[in-house]
C-alpha cells in the first residue's frame, strides 16, 4: 500500500509541475522538482502514459532535487545555444532536458527517408552542439501522419530516425550517446484529419537529456 501510495505522490508531483501553474517556475526549477521523489521508473511510466516518447526519455531519466536543478542549468544554457544555431528547428526546455523537433518537410521530401541537402546545415550545427555538450544522451524519434499502412509509417519512421543519426554520427558525435525510435503514426500531436494537422504530425524529435557522468557531477556538486 505504501508503494502505492508513493506513485500517486509522484504521479501528482509531476502533473502539478506541468499543470496551469507551471509558467511561475523557471525551467531549471522544474528540472528540480521533476523526479524529486518520483524516481526514473514512475516518470517513464508517466512520459508512457501521455503517449510522448520524447518527453517520457526526460522524465524518466530526471533525478530531481538540487541535482535536477544543476542538470537544468546545464541544459537551459545548450537549449538557448540551439535556438540561436539551429532556426529550422522548434526547441523546448522541458525538465531536466531538451526536445528538438524538426517538422519532417524541413528534413525530407513527402514518403522519402533521404536528407534534403538544406536540412545538412540544420544538422551540422545540431551536431556541433552535441560535440560541445559531450555529457548527454539522445533519443531520435521518427513520426509519420496516418497516410499508408501502419507497417510502411512505421518503417519510414525508423529509417528517417536512422538517417538522422547516421548524419550526426558523420559529424563526428560519438555514437554510443545516439538511440533511435520508430512511432510511426502512433503519437499525434495534431488532428491528421486536416492536411495542417497531418503536417505537424509528420515529425523528427530529438530528446537530449544527461548521461550518468553530467548526474555524477550534479550530486557531487551539492
Amino acid at each position: 500500500m505504501r508503494a502505492i501510495n508513493n506513485k500517486i505522490v509522484a504521479v501528482g508531483l509531476v502533473i502539478s509541475i506541468f499543470g496551469a501553474g507551471c509558467s511561475s517556475l523557471t525551467k531549471t526549477q522544474k528540472g528540480a522538482a521533476i523526479g524529486a521523489g518520483a524516481g526514473g521508473t514512475i516518470g517513464a511510466f508517466i512520459g508512457h502514459s501521455a503517449g510522448n516518447t520524447a518527453l517520457g526519455a526526460i522524465i524518466g531519466g530526471a533525478v530531481g532535487g538540487t541535482a535536477g536543478a544543476f542538470i537544468g542549468h546545464k541544459m537551459d544554457k545548450q537549449a538557448a545555444e540551439l535556438k540561436q544555431t539551429v532556426p529550422g528547428a522548434t526547441v523546448i526546455r522541458q525538465g531536466e532536458g531538451i526536445i528538438v523537433k524538426f517538422d519532417s518537410g524541413i528534413l525530407f521530401d513527402s514518403d522519402r527517408a533521404d536528407l534534403k541537402p538544406a536540412a545538412q546545415s540544420n544538422l551540422h550545427n545540431l551536431s556541433a552542439s552535441l560535440q560541445n555538450n559531450p555529457q548527454t544522451n539522445i533519443t531520435i524519434i521518427g513520426h509519420t501522419d496516418n497516410t499508408g499502412t501502419d507497417e510502411h509509417n512505421m518503417d519510414l519512421s525508423i529509417r528517417r530516425a536512422e538517417a538522422v543519426r547516421s548524419f550526426i554520427v558523420s559529424n563526428q558525435v560519438d555514437g554510443t550517446r545516439l538511440t533511435t525510435q520508430g512511432k510511426g503514426k502512433s503519437e499525434p500531436i495534431a488532428d491528421n484529419s486536416t492536411i495542417a494537422g497531418r503536417a505537424q504530425n509528420r515529425r523528427v524529435e530529438i530528446a537530449i537529456v544527461a548521461n550518468e557522468q553530467m548526474k555524477k557531477q550534479a550530486v557531487q556538486s551539492n
